[in-house]
């Protein structure tokens, strides 16, 4: 297989368009046309839809992975060749949950800032391993335990998310204690359309499907605020919450109850040094911040 193809089919993926893909390699877009057409031929498929931007196709997405961990094993070997004098750094790219990454993750990758680059892709926890399965990222924190085609998967811990809301809030809306009646009609915070938590855990109060009015707030830092300032309740990680609890601003509503929610790590098994890196730091601060699954 052409590797100048492999080139061509990524850059076209990556800057959208054929003429940029040209001027990121240096040649023209007929050129880029040229080598992904003779690739297309070579595998019996079309791999990209001609659409603005690009994307690739099923059969695509198999070969962008693949165009990528050659890629990135390049950038690896180049690093390693010219350590300590000033080469291209490597370049790993993440999918990580929001309430990982504004509590835990990045005080994780933060000393290797200084010679990986990251392309961290904020993505559900839930959702997160079909980035992985088209090659979009590396490796990404996820629910999914069994590994995607390609991957390795290890036990990172458990996430203990704890519903509260402001002293106010709660005077206002639970005064009664919490129930099916006075959750179906207090406002709820959600992350947005892929954030099932809080659903799970209103599915424990009942069968019936519970309806509160929602405030969307797709920021985690921006979320925690908002359930502090009384827009809603919601669940909370306890590394968010734990200070807030202390200090008073949050109250639980329903004192020792939690939802658990066990976060895998999963990474392409092609393995390079940056991302092996990556992952040690990644179970490391897992490990001192999460509990140990059973």
């Amino acid at each position: 297989m052409d590797l100048s193809q492999l080139q061509a089919l990524r850059a076209a993926v990556d800057t959208g368009t054929f003429e940029a893909a040209a001027r990121a390699l240096h040649v023209t877009p007929s050129a880029i046309s040229q080598r992904i057409r003779a690739l297309e031929n070579a595998v019996g498929g079309l791999l990209l839809r001609r659409t603005k931007p690009i994307e690739a196709t099923a059969l695509g997405a198999t070969y962008l992975k693949l165009a990528r961990q050659i890629a990135s094993l390049t950038a690896d070997a180049a690093a390693e060749a010219a350590h300590g004098t000033g080469g291209e750094w490597p370049a790993v790219s993440l999918a990580i949950n929001g309430d990982s990454l504004a509590t835990w993750a990045l005080p994780a990758l933060a000393p290797l800032a200084n010679e990986i680059t990251f392309d961290i892709h904020r993505e559900d926890q839930d959702h997160s391993a079909e980035l992985l399965r088209d090659g979009t990222v590396m490796a990404a924190i996820t629910t999914q335990s069994t590994p995607v085609q390609g991957c390795t998967s290890a036990a990172l811990g458990i996430m203990h998310y704890r519903p509260v809301a402001s002293p106010a809030f709660v005077t206002r809306w639970f005064a009664g204690g919490v129930s099916a009646v006075t959750l179906a009609a207090a406002p709820v915070v959600v992350f947005d359309v892929k954030d099932d938590i809080q659903h799970r855990y209103l599915r424990s109060f009942s069968r019936a499907r519970l309806a509160p009015p929602q405030h969307f707030v797709p920021v985690s830092a921006d979320f925690a605020e908002a359930v502090r300032l009384g827009f809603g309740w919601a669940l909370l990680p306890d590394q968010q919450s734990k200070g807030l609890l202390e200090s008073g601003d949050l109250v639980e509503l329903d004192a020792g109850q939690t939802v658990d929610v066990a976060l895998y790590w999963q990474q392409w098994a092609l393995r390079t040094r940056a991302l092996d890196r990556v992952a040690e730091a990644m179970a490391v601060a897992a490990a001192r911040e999460l509990t140990p699954a059973r």
